[in-house]
């Protein structure tokens, strides 16, 4: 039997997620958590095989009780339960932990059956799974292997906010203050924040400096070509298509940048 434990901060999701599980013979649901901080416990308590997980829950979310896990020694498999579109998921598709969308599919929970049995049936699971690690350093967890945070302070009408590496198509210097571009908006990043501070906080994610004005997320480039003197274009994703230029000294760096 495979042991699970299942979180959801809403009580009708975690029962249609405990329905789903046991039109499965060999899953036992061995405890259910309606926060980050319960999840932990009863992880602890159970000692489960598998994890279902959601992201989005007040006080802790589901990436902080994967954080605090792996503080703890080695985690359970983890699936998360998300509600998040094809542009935030891309976070988990180089990883060994798997997601599903709410609404949950029961064919969707079967394959990620299939893999869960898949993984436990290896003889030996690596310990500190790197690429759990990767995970959370994308959405601002264990920066350059350290157990820190990663966020970036910015405003937004009147308010502070916080945003995670992840979520930045680009950062921009305009008139000594730095703009975060979003796939929603662009945001004034606090005072005293320069490319520079930002080009060494976030020298462990995907970001490079493509000329004096612009650090960008790699991972948010759509296409680059030739343009003059030497440079080239590079458009970015959403916010549409915004098109920055390389500088022709960092061409180079670019192209090994992106493994090409």
């Amino acid at each position: 039997m495979i042991r699970a434990v299942i979180v959801d901060d809403e009580p009708p999701a975690l029962d249609e997620l405990a329905y789903l599980l046991s039109r499965f013979p060999d899953i036992e649901v061995a405890a259910a958590a309606e926060s980050g901080r319960e999840a932990v416990e009863a992880i602890v308590r159970v000692r489960p095989d598998l994890v279902f997980l959601d992201i989005e829950m007040p006080g802790m979310n589901g990436f902080q009780v994967l954080h605090e896990l792996m503080v703890r020694g080695r985690p359970p498999l983890v699936v998360f339960a998300t509600a998040f579109d094809e542009h935030a998921i891309r976070a988990f598709e180089e990883n060994t932990v798997d997601y599903i969308l709410k609404p949950i599919a029961l064919e969707r929970l079967g394959k990620t059956m299939e893999r869960v049995r898949m993984l436990l049936d290896r003889p030996q699971r690596c310990e500190g799974d790197g690429s759990l690690e990767s995970l959370l350093a994308r959405v601002g967890l264990f920066p350059c292997g350290g157990t820190g945070i990663v966020r970036i302070a910015a405003e937004d009408e009147g308010r502070n906010i916080l945003l995670t590496p992840d979520e930045v198509l680009y950062f921009n210097s305009q008139d000594r203050r730095v703009l975060a571009h979003t796939a929603e908006a662009a945001y004034p990043c606090g005072p005293g924040i320069s490319l520079e501070k930002l080009e060494e906080r976030l020298s462990c994610f995907d970001f490079f400096r493509v000329n004096r004005s612009d650090l960008i997320n790699l991972s948010f480039v759509r296409s680059f070509a030739p343009w003059h003197s030497g440079k080239y274009v590079i458009t970015m994703r959403y916010r549409d298509a915004t098109e920055i230029v390389l500088s022709k000294s960092r061409v180079r760096q670019f192209r090994a940048a992106l493994g090409i």
